[in-house]
């Protein structure tokens, strides 16, 4: 449940107290079971945001053929010389060539043809004048009297010399036959999608987004815009680890609050067994009469609930269910859950992804504040961090969201260490940047 409290599961008259891992081991055990997703091959478009899984080179040269980057006149460099604007070289016009055609007029000595940014090079120009380098031609074509039949040839004047090879894209200038133009472990973006149009590939073999379906437990849930009732409240976790996982690179469905409700939880998660590639929970986790997370995880077996040293954020789960789907149930606290979602689902996320960043970077930072922390505990503060320095941001309760969606990172404290003195160096995660 969404208010349930991380108190210690079991009492001297339950029997012996559990094992507490440390954070270290519980995410070494959750990323020891953890593959990349098999690669697959995808349509441009639905690869954005995956890496590719193989090198890329190219089977064409780019651009495919020499081809204008003005518009202009294609012409004979020595049909330039000497040119001016008060003696300028004075040319027929022979035809028109646009990007994409085919048929295109041979140019010869006194000869020039329109062209038109893209459009092929035609045999025998060597160079193109810019229409700004020119009077911009005589008409719009060659002349014809009303019968259609031509009576004179359109001409244009160069105002000054065209050096060979002016104003053209040479074939394969930028990309050549061969060229390795994009590495195993790319992360497909708007540019490389458009490199691989250009260069002709359709389709391309990526590790795809993980699949993440994201639920939250509780009676007392209802959805944002919906009366809250006495004793209710807005489901924001749901809301908080979706965005988190869509942050991660993932594909995520959220769905709805589930009530404490054994039956109706069983059947939400078997209806979401067939999307998904992993299944986040919050709440549920602790010691509470009405916890049936627990209940109906430990009904497909293999899902192991643990307590780890750290705060917030002790209760934690994870195991698989239905035909092996990995689960990490998270505590139903606002800060715990997303605690633990940034120190041990993003990392899942980023490995099932390939990427060789899994985890959040972490830097040392002065903190100015005198920090507590509680014996044998890993605390995680919220903070803000900014040029070497951080400062705390709102207190240790784990349901404060106020002071966590104005946080950029968190400040750790080790397990060994109960009070920091003010002015220390202390290990920073960064949230953001």
């Amino acid at each position: 449940m969404t208010g349930s409290t991380e108190s210690s599961c079991c009492t001297e008259s339950e029997g012996p107290v559990p094992r507490m891992w440390t954070v270290d081991e519980h995410l070494a055990d959750v990323l020891g079971q953890i593959t990349p997703l098999p690669a697959i091959e995808l349509q441009l478009l639905d690869a954005q945001g995956c890496r590719l899984v193989e090198d890329v080179v190219a089977t064409g040269d780019l651009p495919p053929f020499d081809n204008s980057s003005m518009d202009g006149y294609a012409v004979r460099t020595a049909d330039t010389v000497g040119a001016t604007s008060q003696y300028p070289s004075v040319l027929t016009v022979i035809g028109d060539i646009a990007a994409g055609a085919g048929d295109l007029p041979k140019v010869g000595p006194g000869q020039a043809a329109r062209i038109m940014t893209g459009a092929p090079m035609p045999p025998g120009a060597e160079a193109v004048a810019p229409v700004e380098w020119t009077d911009g031609g005589t008409g719009t074509g060659r002349a014809a009297d009303s019968m259609g039949a031509p009576v004179a040839d359109e001409e244009v004047r160069v105002l000054q010399p065209v050096s060979e090879g002016a104003h053209i894209r040479r074939r394969g200038s930028d990309i050549a036959t061969g060229d390795e133009v994009l590495t195993a472990g790319t992360l497909l973006g708007p540019t490389q999608l458009g490199l691989l149009a250009a260069i002709g590939r359709g389709t391309v073999r990526v590790r795809p987004r993980p699949r993440v379906v994201v639920l939250s437990t509780g009676s007392e849930l209802v959805q944002p815009g919906d009366p809250v009732g006495p004793g209710q409240i807005s489901d924001s976790n749901s809301f908080t680890l979706t965005a988190a996982a869509l942050d991660a690179g993932a594909i995520a469905y959220r769905v709805g609050g589930v009530p404490d409700d054994a039956a109706v939880l069983r059947a939400v998660l078997e209806d979401q067994f067939g999307r998904a590639d992993l299944i986040v929970t919050s709440g549920g986790v602790s010691v509470g009469a009405y916890d049936v997370v627990k209940e109906v995880f430990e009904s497909y077996g293999g899902v192991d609930f643990r307590r780890l040293r750290m705060q917030p954020g002790k209760p934690q789960g994870f195991g698989r269910i239905g035909d092996g789907v990995p689960l990490l149930a998270l505590p139903g606290n606002p800060v715990s859950a997303y605690i633990s979602f940034e120190l041990f689902v993003r990392p899942v996320i980023r490995t099932m992804l390939g990427a060789p960043d899994i985890h959040r970077p972490v830097v040392r930072a002065v903190c100015a504040a005198e920090l507590r922390s509680p014996a044998g505990r890993r605390q995680f503060l919220r903070g803000w961090y900014s040029d070497g320095f951080v400062r705390p941001i709102g207190g240790e309760g784990s349901h404060l969201v106020g002071a966590l969606a104005k946080a950029n990172c968190l400040i750790v404290v080790p397990e060994s260490v109960t009070s920091v003195p003010a002015d220390s160096t202390v290990d920073v995660v960064l949230l953001t940047g």
